[in-house]
């Protein structure tokens, strides 16, 4: 929940100056607040940016105030949107069960989602981490067309906390669910206090094929050097 649109706007137009030469391989998504989305489209036509939501609903229409739905999302140009992110789970009471539903929702719009599993600290103190990402998926991927998907592994201790997972774990993490998925080139990401300072290390990984950023982001040149890691 950061930035109104005028704010959004001048992040876009920095941003897109710092990234003129990026890898044609790499694909840039920005998850902006809903009231952002309608704006960030018009500027970001022609670019090499696409655009993504932080949420979506599972009913097309209805008695759901509040809520914004796929088709809502697609008429203004949206071409991701994540899903169970771990504060949705954390706060607003997303289940696996929600997150199957929205996940499913997504792919009927022709969206591409961004599913989020990950851990807590007591739940890796527990020695919980691999069987609580496995039933994530299990439950979150019923049903779910694994060749329009990707996924992030954010352990919710790493955070906000600027204790980041250290890369070696998060590529056998990330391994673990790569083992889950009935497709094996679905693109998973590590999302956990990703900067500038540690994103070569991490994108070093095998098995790491992204980033899911939170507070680096929300400056163009600090998501800018991590859009063009080495």
């Amino acid at each position: 929940m950061h930035k109104n649109q005028a704010e959004s706007l001048a992040f876009v137009q920095e941003f897109k100056s710092e990234i003129e030469e990026i890898d044609e391989g790499r694909a840039v998504v920005l998850c902006t607040p809903f009231t952002s989305l309608t704006a960030m489209s018009k500027n970001l036509h022609g670019s090499k940016i696409m655009l993504g939501a932080q949420n979506i609903h599972w009913e097309s229409e209805g008695a759901y105030t509040g809520e914004i739905s796929g088709g809502m999302l697609t008429e203004i140009g949206v071409d991701y949107v994540i899903i169970g992110h771990s504060e949705r789970r954390q706060y607003f009471g997303e289940t696996n069960k929600t997150v199957n539903l929205r996940l499913k929702a997504a792919q009927k719009y022709g969206l591409r989602p961004i599913l989020c599993v990950g851990e807590t600290k007591e739940q890796r103190d527990a020695g919980e981490t691999e069987n609580i990402i496995i039933n994530q998926l299990q439950e979150g991927l019923v049903g779910i067309n694994q060749n329009n998907l990707v996924i992030a592994y954010e352990p919710i201790w790493a955070i906000g906390t600027g204790d980041t997972c250290a890369a070696q774990e998060a590529n056998r993490v990330i391994g673990i669910i790569r083992q889950q998925l009935d497709h094996q080139d679905v693109s998973i990401q590590y999302g956990g206090s990703v900067k500038p300072s540690n994103v070569d290390e991490i994108m070093a990984q095998s098995e790491i094929d992204g980033a899911l950023v939170g507070g680096a982001s929300l400056s163009a040149s600090s998501f800018a050097r991590i859009a063009n890691y080495q």
